[in-house]
């Protein structure tokens, strides 16, 4: 199985959690449908390619930014808030809100198509080697310096000895790699922060015949975000041909 493998780095990113508003909190690494929208930008494609996708990183720290929020509402008639306005008169709220800033970001990504062709691998590995547009990560402003891309091979592998990641690495570990037991995060085996990572949707109808409305349901893997991995002696793996642990069902 080969993948493109990517070696990226962020000044700084937001990578938003959906459910957050007042202050626009940060997955503390790309979700998986964030990575995938990137590609399918920079590849310029029209339709949803399948793929899966292995994230690992870290972070420097993290900072509070303000930005200009808008809101939208049916009508021009509505209380406004404290530090709002209406915007010409048209029932838009702008206002200040919060984002988390993730600052100093580097990531090892690992993007697996679901079409093993030598065609296809190219189509991606060019689209981030020579860009056409500046890559970015998260906001439409977090732009993404590419420090290495290259096609790897990928190996699921009995490990002859333990694999023990950096310690500040950070990893989306899906939870059946720690349910049979294959890598361990810590002495005593104290997991880390469990997400639900959007990945791709489908789009449904949920209207009627007169009236259609669209939403996008999505689909979603859950996932242990922790650091202090080890790949253990004696478990099938897989890993990359520079021996880099890769985290997605193979």
């Amino acid at each position: 199985m080969k993948a493109i493998k990517l070696r990226l780095y962020q000044n700084m990113a937001n990578y938003k959690v959906a459910t957050s508003f007042q202050l626009k909190e940060t997955y503390p690494l790309p979700p998986y449908s964030t990575v995938i929208g990137m590609v399918h930008s920079l590849c310029d494609f029209k339709e949803y390619h399948p793929m899966k996708i292995s994230i690992s990183g870290n972070y420097f720290s993290k900072v509070n930014d303000l930005y200009t929020r808008y809101e939208f509402k049916n009508g021009n008639s509505f209380e406004k808030g404290r530090h709002q306005i209406d915007v010409n008169g048209l029932g838009v709220n702008r206002g200040v809100a919060t984002a988390e800033l993730l600052v100093d970001v580097n990531l090892i990504i690992h993007i697996i198509p679901e079409n093993q062709s030598e065609e296809f691998l190219n189509l991606i590995f060019e689209a981030f080697k020579y860009p056409r547009e500046y890559p970015s990560l998260g906001r439409r402003e977090d732009i993404v310096v590419i420090d290495e891309v290259k096609i790897v091979e990928i190996k699921k592998k009995e490990l002859e000895e333990d694999i023990e990641l950096k310690k500040d690495t950070f990893a989306y570990i899906p939870v059946n790699f720690i349910s049979d037991s294959s890598v361990e995060v810590g002495n005593s085996r104290i997991f880390g922060t469990r997400y639900e990572l959007t990945k791709n949707y489908v789009s449904e109808n949920i209207g009627n015949k007169k009236s259609s409305k669209m939403v996008r349901i999505w689909n979603k893997e859950e996932v242990i975000y922790s650091s202090n991995i080890t790949a253990l002696e004696g478990e099938i793996v897989p890993i990359d041909e520079e021996n880099d642990v890769v985290f997605c069902e193979m």
